[in-house]
Order: structure tokens, then C-alpha cells, then sequence
């Protein structure tokens, strides 16, 4: 079994199950591929493994492999995804983080998911990704370098802290609103449980179609989170006392000028999440947003 590995700095009390991981993976004679910025990671922490030499730097660079695992929390596998885009390896999400919505396997199950990717006793869960162009008077400037897709959200914020500013926003090209506020939050339904929620946006089922259009603290209190269709596509343009603004792709984010615009639409792939048996979204809802605790009961 071919396996990529990505992941990002870790507590000290996860320093044994990592080291017992990739024990198992040596033991194994799995073919290992590990990410350039989570192999520093390891060599730092001191994880001695036999995978020092293989390493990739992006998804150009990626071998065929057959899963991705990501260790880490959900922004890890929100980086994850980058590694992978368009050629779609299934990722699988190890919890090493604290809320995980989308990384769901226990740290203590990983030899236990091992077995099961390799008997194949798991399902897919393929989830829609944001697409973002960028356009300035003609020109198109690579504001993400390439990676202009997301799982979760495009966000449009402010620089400052004392000013608002101005988001004109379009569906299919006819004139939506102008968002006095904070910014807005264009999310996925994967990405409903996010930055968009904390704004008050709805939580959203994962393959329910749609996207999430809402305001961060606007000026105007009438003006709600907004459900569209996910084959809409979204235009906006910024006004902003400063000139800039800032625009957030998942975990990338990149100060802009006033004078980008932007489009966001549904990426023509998806990321394919991996689902060991007994995982479902319903029952994640309810132990990561405790619903249904109470004293009382």
C-alpha cells in the first residue's frame, strides 16, 4: 500500500503514537511519502523513521498514492487537501487536534485503521470544494498561487480594526447585496460548521447541493446568512477606507487591493474523505456541539 503523510507540529504527549505509527509503517513495508513542512516536523521532534528520503513538496510532486493520511486537526486535513486537488487521493483524518469535525479517527485506532484501508472495510465521502479566480482590470493575478480551491470557505475581512467595508456582491451575474460589514463568509456545506457558523450562518447537511453566503457583524441587522445553489456563481468587488482588504481561502489568507475582484464558484472536483464504518455526520454533530447535554438529563 502506497501511503502520503502530512501533518503539523504536535503536543509532546502524541510523541509515542506518532513514533508507534511510523513503526507499524516501517514494519509494514508500506511505500511512504511525507510532506517536506511535516517531515521537518518530525526530524525536529525526534521521530526516527525510514521515510526521511521521500518526501514531496505539493501535489505535482505527490506519488501514486493510494491514501493521504493527515495527522493532525481539521487544518490539517484543510492543508491536506492542497496536497492532493485534482488528482482526488482519498484522505484519511487522524485527530490529533481538538474539535475534529472532518479528522475523526482516534489517535489510538490508527493501527486499527491501517488494517482497515488495507482490507478495503471503509466508505468514501466526497465533499465539494470552493473555487476562487481572481481578475484585476484584465489581468488575472494568482492571489492563491495556484491553490485556488478550499474545502470549507472563501472569507473577505477587513485590514483595520476601526472601519467597515463595502462587499458588492453578484449571483449569475444580477446584483445580490452590498454587505456593510466586517466581511462575508462564502462557505461550503462542509464548511457550515466553521468560520460560518460563529457568524451565525446555518449548519448545513454535507452533500445537501448548496453554499452559505454570511455576513461578518454587518452594520445592517436585517441582512441574514444566505443558502444558494451551489451551481451559482458569486462575484464580488470591495470598497474599503484603507484600499485593501484581506481574502482567506481555507488557512491561506493574502492582503489584497481594493481594485481585485473576485468569483467564486464549485470546483470541478472534490475532495474524497475517507469514513471507517460506525462514522457518521450526524453523530459527529451532536458530540462536537454537545446537543442534547444538559444538567437535567
Amino acid at each position: 500500500m502506497n501511503l502520503a503523510i502530512h501533518g503539523r507540529p504536535f503536543a509532546d504527549s502524541a510523541r509515542h503514537a506518532i513514533q508507534s505509527f511510523f513503526d507499524e509503517l516501517a514494519q509494514r513495508q508500506y511505500a511512504v511519502q511525507i510532506t517536506e513542512p511535516f517531515q521537518e516536523v518530525l526530524r525536529q521532534a525526534g521521530i526516527s523513521h525510514p521515510f526521511a528520503e521521500r518526501v514531496f513538496a505539493d501535489r505535482k510532486d505527490l506519488f501514486e498514492a493510494d491514501f493521504l493520511l493527515s495527522l493532525g486537526g481539521d487544518g490539517t486535513l484543510l492543508e491536506s487537501v492542497t496536497y492532493v486537488g485534482e488528482r482526488q487521493v482519498p484522505i484519511a483524518g487522524v485527530n490529533f487536534g481538538r474539535l475534529g469535525f472532518l479528522a475523526t479517527i482516534a489517535p489510538g485506532k490508527l493501527q486499527d485503521t491501517l488494517n482497515a484501508l488495507q482490507a478495503g472495510q471503509f466508505s468514501f465521502d466526497d465533499r465539494v470544494l470552493v473555487h476562487v479566480d481572481s481578475d484585476k482590470a484584465g489581468d488575472r493575478p494568482d492571489v492563491f498561487e495556484g491553490v485556488n480551491f478550499g474545502l470549507n470557505d472563501f472569507t473577505i475581512s477587513k485590514t483595520q480594526s476601526s472601519s467597515m467595508i463595502v462587499v458588492h456582491a453578484y449571483l449569475d451575474g444580477k446584483f445580490l447585496n452590498s454587505y456593510w460589514a466586517d466581511g462575508l463568509v462564502i462557505s461550503t456545506p462542509t464548511g457550515s460548521t466553521g468560520y460560518c457558523l460563529s457568524v451565525g450562518g446555518p449548519v448545513v447537511m454535507p452533500h445537501s447541493g448548496n453554499f452559505i453566503v454570511a455576513p461578518m457583524c454587518p452594520h445592517n441587522l436585517n441582512v441574514r446568512p444566505l443558502v444558494i445553489n451551489d451551481a451559482g456563481v458569486l462575484s464580488v468587488t470591495v470598497e474599503s477606507r484603507s484600499k485593501n482588504f484581506m481574502v482567506a481561502l481555507d488557512t491561506r489568507s493574502r492582503v489584497v487591493d481594493e481594485s481585485v475582484r473576485f468569483t467564486v464558484k464549485k470546483e470541478a472536483f472534490v475532495a474524497r474523505l475517507v469514513r471507517m464504518p460506525g462514522d457518521n455526520f450526524l453523530d459527529t454533530l451532536r458530540s462536537k456541539l454537545n446537543w442534547g447535554l444538559d444538567a437535567r438529563n
